[in-house]
C-alpha cells in the first residue's frame, strides 16, 4: 500500500508539473512561432526549424545563432556567441541544484537540465519544498512541446500572416517574464528587492557609455550575480529555518 501511495504521489506531482508548465507552454508557442517564421522566410525547410528548436530549446540563443548562420558567420563566432548568451543557464542550474530533491540521481539531473529555461527555473524556484524529478519532468514537458509546436506552426505559416501580427508575437516573451516575477514580488520582499535591483543594474549597463558595449549575455550574468549577491547579504536565510525546510 505504501509503495502504491508513493507511485500515486509521483504521478500527482508529474501532473502538477504539467499544470504549472501550461502558462509557459502557451507563451512559448507564440515566441517560437516567430522563430519558425524567421527560419523558413530565409529559405530553410520546416523540418530544420523544428529540429533546431527541439535540440536547443533556448529563445535568445536560437535567434542569435540562426541569424549568424544566415549571415555566413564562422563556426567559432557562432559557438562563442551562443555560449555567452546561454551561459546564464549555468548559474540557474547551480541555484536550482540547491532546491532539487537530494535523492534525484545524476542521470536524471543531466537529462532534466536540458529543459532548465528561464521560465522553468523561475517556476521551479517558487515550488514549495524540494523539487522532485517527476514534478520537474512535468514542468519541462509542456513548455518543450509548446516550443516545438509553435516552431512548426510558425514555419508552416510563414508568408501567410501580415507583418503587424508577426511583430506583435515577438514581444510575447516579455509579457511572460512579467507574469512570472510580479506575483512572488508582491508577496516576498527579497524577491521584489532582487527584481528591482537587477532592473536598475541593467539600466546602468544600457545607458552608461562603455558598459553598453558588452554583449547581452554578459550583462545578464553580471546583473544576476550582483542582484542575487546583494539580496543574499541583505536577506540571509536563517540556518534553523533552512534546516526545517529541508526536513
Amino acid at each position: 500500500m505504501q509503495k502504491k501511495n508513493r507511485e500515486l504521489s509521483g504521478g500527482a506531482s508529474f501532473v502538477r508539473g504539467l499544470r504549472d508548465g501550461m502558462p509557459i507552454c502557451l507563451g512559448y508557442v507564440s515566441v517560437s512561432f516567430t522563430f519558425g517564421m524567421m527560419v523558413t522566410e530565409n529559405g530553410m525547410p520546416v523540418w530544420l526549424a523544428v529540429l533546431i528548436s527541439m535540440t536547443n530549446f533556448t529563445s535568445a540563443g536560437q535567434f542569435a545563432g540562426t541569424e549568424l548562420i544566415l549571415s555566413g558567420a564562422m563556426y567559432v563566432e557562432i559557438a562563442i556567441t551562443t555560449f555567452v548568451i546561454n551561459i546564464r543557464y549555468m548559474l540557474m542550474s547551480l541555484s536550482l541544484s540547491q532546491k532539487i530533491d537530494p535523492k534525484m540521481s545524476m542521470w536524471k539531473r543531466c537529462v532534466l537540465s536540458f529543459g532548465n529555461t528561464d521560465e522553468v527555473f523561475a517556476v521551479a524556484m517558487q515550488h514549495e519544498g524540494k523539487v522532485r524529478a517527476d514534478y520537474l519532468a512535468g514542468l519541462i514537458a509542456t513548455p518543450y512541446l509548446g516550443w516545438a509546436l509553435g516552431t512548426f506552426l510558425g514555419a508552416a505559416a510563414a508568408g501567410i500572416l501580415p507583418e503587424s501580427v508577426r511583430s506583435a508575437l515577438g514581444i510575447a516573451i516579455y509579457g511572460m517574464f512579467i507574469a512570472i516575477i510580479i506575483p512572488p514580488s508582491r508577496k516576498l520582499r527579497p524577491v521584489a528587492f532582487t527584481v528591482v535591483l537587477g532592473a536598475l543594474i541593467s539600466c546602468v549597463f544600457h545607458y552608461v557609455p562603455g558598459l553598453n558595449s558588452l554583449s547581452s549575455g554578459w550583462i545578464i550574468i553580471i546583473c544576476a550575480v550582483l542582484a542575487s549577491a546583494a539580496a543574499a547579504l541583505r536577506y540571509p536565510v536563517d540556518d534553523e529555518e533552512e534546516g526545517e525546510e529541508n526536513g
